[in-house]
């Protein structure tokens, strides 16, 4: 619980704060919120990804607007009912509005229900989090069809070439290939950044958050499974390497990873979905300069980065990613409405002794899912081989 008077100083400092912070280069994502849509705006992303700014370039939008950030160290004891006096702080220093925007709300336990009483009465929220976990769980139950999910990644490629006013080439995608997608990392070219997001991630969002005991084996787990980025795994495996009582714990370490948008897992295909519970799966990490940063065996690899990177487009734009492995393999398949849609192998450097490889494991997914055309991405090499396209990863990107 917070007093009204501590309250009404957070919320002066917060604007204040927020006044002085660099709007940035538009997102992608900014364009796609609908203000006057009746649903509450939910954007979830990993830590430090711009989120708050991706708010501030909405706030731009508007004359008058709420805010209050809730992982500020000054509002730690804010609690449920605080937020009837955080509303008259609201209208005591600032008038009416309709819009309330707030950051890292899933902090406070039981949100959704001022959010819900609110909504009844007209008002309008724009809510960021940095765990999808606990946002859908609260939303699926006191605000199921009341709300539009989102999620912001760290820059695309498109994004990081106007941060940094380059144009689309291979020399500006090599750039972009080492240091990923991180603003203030792009921005102020400082491991030490995505060294703290790795730490908060771990320490603040998953052991602190989940009650956990062994902060060494939670930070080793997640640094071996970067450091795998496209190989796959086993629930199993993971047991047995790190020394786990049970199955259930490394599944329960991963889903906290996944749901902190830290790293992501994909599916082998299979038509049968307990099938594609049990096989073994693959892991992309959410950035590759995170990864680099924090894992000294990240880089070595360079196919394994190429396809983490491929990994990242599709991901911003369809949920279900699979795998193929048949008499061969292709690394990824996209469903849309039920059905396989596309197959897309990623090489590194396509050459005579690994052709064959490559293309046989595509053909075989395509002619598996009745697919016309398939798609292989390289670094930096075009071409045309029959009814595929190979196609270098910087022109994909744009």
């Amino acid at each position: 619980m917070i007093l009204k008077d501590t309250l009404r100083e957070i919320v002066k400092l917060q604007r204040t704060e927020l006044e002085k912070r660099d709007a940035g280069i538009t997102r992608g994502l900014a364009d796609s919120l609908d203000l006057k849509a009746p649903h509450a705006l939910i954007v979830s992303g990993i830590r430090r990804c711009g989120k708050s700014t991706l708010l501030k370039q909405i706030m731009k939008k508007l004359k008058n607007f709420y805010y209050f950030n809730f992982e500020d160290q000054r509002a730690l004891n804010f609690e449920i009912t605080d937020f009837e006096k955080l509303d008259e702080v609201f209208h005591e220093l600032q008038g009416d509005s309709n819009f309330y925007f707030f950051d890292e709300i899933q902090i406070v336990s039981g949100w959704e229900r001022f959010i819900r009483k609110m909504q009844d009465l007209g008002k309008k929220f724009i809510i960021t989090g940095s765990n999808a976990s606990l946002l859908s769980r609260e939303l699926g139950t006191k605000l199921t069809g009341r709300h539009l999910m989102y999620e912001l990644f760290p820059f695309s490629y498109s994004e990081m070439l106007e941060l940094t006013n380059k144009k689309s080439a291979f020399s500006s995608f090599e750039d972009y290939f080492y240091k990923g997608g991180f603003p203030e990392y792009l921005k102020y070219n400082n491991e030490a950044i995505l060294q703290q997001v790795f730490s908060d991630i771990i320490f603040r969002d998953i052991v602190v958050r989940y009650g956990l005991r062994d902060a060494k084996v939670v930070k080793d787990l997640a640094i071996y499974l970067l450091s795998n980025a496209g190989k796959e795994f086993s629930f199993n495996k993971l047991k047995k390497l790190f020394n786990f009582g049970s199955t259930n714990t490394v599944i329960s370490y991963v889903s906290f990873y996944e749901e902190s948008y830290l790293l992501f897992t994909v599916s082998k295909f299979d038509f049968s979905f307990k099938k594609q519970l049990v096989n073994p799966k693959k892991v992309y990490s959410i950035d590759i300069g995170l990864s680099r940063a924090n894992s000294v065996s990240f880089s070595k690899d360079s196919g394994r980065v190429l396809e983490n990177l491929v990994f990242l487009y599709l991901r911003r734009m369809y949920k279900d990613i699979f795998f193929f492995k048949g008499d061969n393999e292709c690394d990824f398949l996209i469903r849309e409405k039920g059905k396989v849609s596309q197959a897309i192998q990623v090489c590194y450097k396509l050459s005579e002794d690994n052709k064959e490889r490559e293309i046989n494991g595509l053909k075989e997914a395509m002619s598996k899912f009745g697919l016309v055309k398939g798609i292989i991405i390289t670094f930096n090499q075009k071409d045309k081989l029959g009814n595929i396209i190979v196609k270098p990863v910087w022109e994909l990107l744009t």
